[in-house]
């Protein structure tokens, strides 16, 4: 049986062996034991590499168990000298004597005994609450692929389910869209420089989205000549070699750092896990070397629970105090938030703000979550930072939000009280931002809209002025929001009626949806320039229900979908319950985006079915929109989708692709005209709650 220990790498060897106790020339290394060299793994500059010990009888006894050697110059303790007495091997003998490094075997095969780095790795990831990752294999990966059948076959209902993405951007976005409904981060495991490349817009979206998912990529092996396990063996590992892989997505991430040895590797993955959990949470980025994954270590275990993410506290007293008294005496009281609703109890608490202080009323300028129920009067709905009630407000809270108005297009009075509270109130990753605020500062969400709910029930003062407001002045703004709420609706009922040819828009086929689909279903959204109008017709009321893409990086929502469809069945499980019904609601030209062609291989593959409306209007419209608001008079304000290019003609046959990505087994339909529309949704959903994915292409008007 074999045991292995810790020595420093072959360079060192002659120096360390010089270093230990012996009793004759032929005994140059600790009595009783033949080190053998073998699997040895070592790490850039010299760390720590993997070998064995083996008794002269291959067994291990109780009081001949292995003990760790290390060299004094690698700042670690020196070996014990109780050992049995055995002569050293020739080999070893030979080593000592020889002034030339000699070079260590380089192993191809694995037993189940060994205990690897990328086993270890894959540990560290379950047992920090990891239960699923996305992988897009490669050259860098063969441990990777070694522990994930060790995995498979030893620990079983104890290491992450792997599920297999031809593509990087869909596999990122599933981690994203399972992220993003649960708050427990996933991992993505991708190939080198290319597959880190690849993950694009994906990595941008979940930095901007706040979606902790944690990266990891091997490297290119950085050794040549079969030195160690791991070595290079195909020509590709020297093209693809660069500088500083880490680079290529570290701008986005929270944290990005190469793994150096495997004998931390859990202490690293924890780490990243630590920045990738801490507001604001995000993407982080781990790489390491073919040979570093290789490593053969000791197996090891670290306590979890002080590897917990860096929690916010709420605001301080007196913050909390004059939030409160601010919303109290204003006559025109405002909430802007975005992504507050990532936390679930957030909603009821908004409500309960709104029920408080009259007149306040909450607008949402991000999308990204479900913040303040729709059924409510306080409800403004979702507009991009350009909306009528923030030049009329008085007093703004802006809650977690990145974006509350656009200065360009709309901005607060001047004599308007600003109070901004935020994770991250600063933006760092954003080079250009500020808000004009009174005051400013870094706390929870929850916490603080907890801490003014306190002030508003527990000062005095604060308590005082609520409750000697003037009853029928009360009443009157209740009225009046009320009177301005039912307007809003029925001005979204009319713009959801079909045109009397039988053409109709996104929101009389998102009003369809909602009346046909589940009362709980969860919303994957990436409608574009139509997001506007599936918010006002869905119109979310439950918390979690509701999940816009968290960025601007087109095609999330078909990876974002089968992740949260994924979430929702495997966390609903753990409960004895039934996961809930996901549509994705995309665009024409970001369905393309979206790689249909992975995304729906892998819905078959592994029995993710989602229901997917693509909102055809022949085209990009969103790069005419952005021309208008700059050239409004200008030469393309007139002009065609074809002279500006961003037209879709011919248009292309959007469930067909999906049905052909998997294999024929997707219901695909396509309508042109509103008299269609029910019976196709109705048997589309039919299909998906029966297991089977669905497509459906519908040709919508622009504008509503």
């Amino acid at each position: 049986m074999l045991a292995r220990l810790r020595t420093p790498p072959p360079h060192t060897t002659t120096h360390y062996l010089r270093l230990l106790p012996h009793t004759s020339s032929r005994q140059r290394h600790p009595v009783g034991v033949h080190l053998h060299i073998r699997r040895a793994i070592s790490t850039r500059g010299g760390g720590l590499l993997g070998a064995e010990t083996r008794s002269s009888s291959s067994q291990l006894t109780p009081s001949r168990r292995p003990v760790s050697l290390a060299c004094t110059n690698f700042g670690l303790p020196l070996p014990a000298r109780s050992l049995s007495t055995t002569a050293a091997s020739p080999a070893v003998a030979a080593a000592t004597t020889s002034s030339t490094t000699t070079t260590t075997e380089q192993s191809s095969t694995s037993s189940p005994e060994m205990y690897t780095t990328s086993f270890a790795f894959f540990e560290a990831l379950w047992d920090a609450g990891v239960t699923h990752v996305f992988v897009n294999l490669g050259s860098d990966h063969p441990s990777i692929i070694e522990a994930m059948v060790k995995g498979a076959r030893e620990k079983k209902d104890r290491f992450p389910r792997i599920i297999t993405c031809p593509n990087e951007m869909v596999a990122m976005s599933m981690a994203d869209g399972y992220a993003r409904l649960t708050n427990k981060p996933q991992a993505v495991i991708v190939h080198v420089d290319v597959g880190t490349q690849g993950l694009g817009a994906a990595v941008h979206n979940a930095s901007t989205g706040r979606a902790p998912v944690l990266l990891f990529a091997g490297l290119s092996p950085f050794t040549c000549e079969g030195e160690l396990r791991g070595s290079r063996t195909e020509y590709i590992h020297w093209i693809q070699d660069v500088p500083d892989q880490k680079a290529i997505v570290a701008q986005y991430c929270r944290y990005a750092a190469e793994l150096k040895t495997g004998v931390n590797v859990k202490q690293m993955v924890n780490r990243a896990l630590q920045f990738a959990k801490s507001g604001p949470q995000g993407p982080v980025y781990l790489c390491g070397a073919r040979e570093v994954m290789e490593m053969d270590i000791e197996p090891y275990e670290i306590r979890q629970g002080d590897w917990e993410a860096v929690e916010l506290g709420g605001l301080p007293k007196k913050g909390a105090k004059e939030i409160a008294k601010a919303l109290v005496e204003a006559k025109n009281p405002l909430v802007i938030t975005g992504y507050a609703g990532r936390n679930h109890e957030i909603p009821g608490k908004l409500v309960e703000l709104a029920d408080k202080i009259h007149g306040l009323r909450v607008l949402d300028t991000g999308g990204s979550e479900m913040c303040f129920p729709a059924d409510h009067p306080a409800w403004l709905g979702l507009r991009f930072g350009n909306e009528k009630v923030i030049e009329e407000a008085d007093v703004i809270l802006v809650l977690d939000c990145d974006v509350p108005w656009i200065q360009t297009q709309c901005k607060p009075r001047s004599d308007a009280r600003v109070f901004h509270v935020d994770v991250d109130p600063l933006k760092g990753m954003m080079p250009l931002f500020y808000v004009a605020a009174q005051k400013r500062y870094r706390a929870d969400a929850l916490n603080a809209v907890e801490d003014v709910l306190g002030a508003l029930e527990r000062d005095a003062e604060v308590k005082g002025l609520l409750e000697g407001e003037d009853k029928g002045k009360r009443e009157e703004m209740r009225k009046s929001m009320e009177r301005v709420y039912q307007e809003r609706l029925a001005a979204v009922d009319e713009r959801s009626k079909p045109f009397d040819d039988g053409r109709f828009g996104t929101s009389h086929l998102c009003k369809k949806l909602k009346e046909l689909c589940p009362e709980d279903t969860i919303w994957a959204i990436e409608a574009v320039t139509n997001t506007l109008f599936v918010h006002d017709s869905i119109r979310p009321t439950i918390p979690g229900s509701w999940i816009n893409c968290g960025g601007g990086g087109l095609g999330w929502s078909g990876g974002g979908a089968l992740g949260i469809k994924l979430a929702t069945e495997y966390e609903a499980k753990l409960k004895g319950g039934k996961g809930k019904f996901v549509v994705q609601i995309v665009g024409d030209g970001t369905f393309l985006f979206s790689v249909p062609g992975s995304v729906y291989w892998i819905a078959k593959r592994y029995g993710i079915p989602v229901l997917t409306i693509v909102l055809n209007n022949k085209g990009w419209n969103a790069p005419r929109r952005s021309l208008l608001l700059v050239h409004p008079d200008g030469l393309g304000a007139n002009a065609t989708n074809e002279e500006i290019n961003i037209a879709f003609n011919p248009s292309p046959d959007y469930s067909g692709i999906a049905k052909a990505a998997a294999g024929g087994d997707v219901f695909a339909a396509r309508v042109d005209k509103a008299d269609q529309l029910e019976a196709v949704l109705k048997q589309a959903i039919e299909a998906v709650e029966g297991g089977q994915a669905a497509v459906v292409d519908c040709k919508v008007e622009l504008g509503c």
